[in-house]
C-alpha cells in the first residue's frame, strides 16, 4: 500500500507540469503522416488504395466502401463545426494499480506515439450550430481499452454534459477492459453505466456511435446504453468475439454475426450510417431533441 501512495505522489507530481500545457493542434492538414506506407491493400477488397488519399475522403475505400478506422482527431475535424472543439479532462495521468512490469514504459509508448493522454478525449463543440458534448475514443490507443482514466474521462464527459446541460455523442472503438488494471478496469463499468443514468434523469440526450470494433467491458456499459444507437457499416460489435463464441456453444453462427448490420436487423442498433452522412444524421438528431434555444 505504501508503493502505491508513492507512485501516485509522484503522478500527481508529473501530473501538475502537463494541467498547463498548450492544448493540440486539431486542424490537421493533408500532410498526414502514414507509418505503414503510402499505399495499402483494403482489407475488404484488396485493391491498392493511397493512405493520404484516403485521408482526404473521410477514410472510406473509393472502391468498396469499406470503413477504415480513425483517430479520435480526425473523427473531431470531420464531424464538428470547424474550431468550435473545447478539449476537456486534461492532465490526467494513468497509474500501475497491480505493478505490471513494463505497464507504465508500454503507457508512455503510446503517449508519444498518439499524442494523446489517454485513448478517450472529450470536449464542446457544435454540429451544424448545434452545441454538444463529444467524447472520441481512440484505438491506436492501447486498442481503445477502457482502463480507469479512460473510465474517469467517460463520466466527466457525462457530467460535464449534465452542468453544461447539452446533448453528448460519444464515438466506440475499444478492445473492452484494459487486462493490465484488473478490477479496476471492471469497476469503470459500473461507474460509466452509473454517469449515463444520472445525466438521463436530467432528461439529457445521448447518442452513440459504434465503430469498428466496439467490444468486451465497453460494449456491456456506455456503449450500449444511450437513448439512440447508430452505427458505422460493416463494424463489429459484441462482448465476446466470434470465434469465442463458437467454440463455446459448438455452433456455426449466422453469416454476419455482430456486425453493425446484422445487429440493425435484431433492433440492437437503431440505424446503420454511412462515415459521410454522420455529420448530418447527428445534426439533425440534435435539432429534433433540442431543450433550450441556442
Amino acid at each position: 500500500m505504501n508503493d502505491l501512495v508513492k507512485a501516485f505522489e509522484q503522478r500527481k507530481q508529473e501530473r501538475a507540469k502537463h494541467v498547463d500545457r498548450p492544448r493540440r493542434n486539431y486542424n490537421r492538414d493533408s500532410n498526414i503522416d502514414v507509418p505503414k506506407g503510402l499505399y495499402e491493400k483494403c482489407s475488404n477488397c484488396a485493391e491498392p488504395v493511397n493512405m493520404k488519399q484516403i485521408a482526404q475522403e473521410q477514410f472510406v475505400c473509393k472502391h468498396c466502401g469499406e470503413h477504415f478506422k480513425m483517430r479520435a482527431i480526425d473523427r473531431i475535424n470531420i464531424t464538428v463545426d470547424p474550431g468550435s472543439f473545447i478539449e476537456k479532462g486534461l492532465g490526467y495521468i494513468t497509474l500501475n494499480p497491480l505493478f505490471q512490469d513494463g505497464y507504465d514504459e508500454k503507457i508512455k509508448q503510446y503517449q508519444e506515439k498518439t499524442d494523446l493522454d489517454e485513448a478517450y478525449i472529450y470536449g464542446y463543440c457544435k454540429i451544424k450550430g448545434n452545441p454538444c458534448v463529444i467524447g472520441v475514443m481512440d484505438s491506436y490507443f492501447l486498442m481503445g481499452s477502457m482502463g480507469s482514466v479512460v473510465g474517469e474521462k467517460v463520466t466527466r464527459s457525462f457530467e460535464y454534459a449534465i452542468y453544461k446541460k447539452l446533448p453528448i455523442i460519444i464515438f466506440t472503438a475499444s478492445g473492452g477492459a484494459r487486462m493490465q488494471e484488473g478490477i479496476f478496469s471492471l469497476m469503470q463499468m459500473a461507474k460509466t453505466s452509473a454517469a449515463v443514468l444520472k445525466h438521463s434523469d436530467q432528461g439529457h440526450l445521448y447518442i452513440s456511435v459504434l465503430t469498428h470494433p466496439t467490444t468486451g467491458g465497453v460494449t456491456a456499459s456506455f456503449a450500449s446504453i444511450a437513448d439512440i444507437t447508430l452505427a458505422e457499416p460493416g463494424a463489429l460489435i459484441g462482448f465476446a468475439g466470434p470465434r469465442v463464441i463458437e467454440q463455446t456453444i459448438k455452433q456455426t453462427l449466422p453469416e454476419g454475426f455482430q456486425r453493425s448490420e446484422f445487429l440493425q436487423d435484431k433492433g440492437f442498433v437503431d440505424r446503420v450510417v454511412e462515415r459521410k452522412d454522420l455529420r448530418d444524421t447527428l445534426a439533425k438528431l440534435l435539432v429534433m431533441h433540442r431543450r433550450y434555444p441556442l
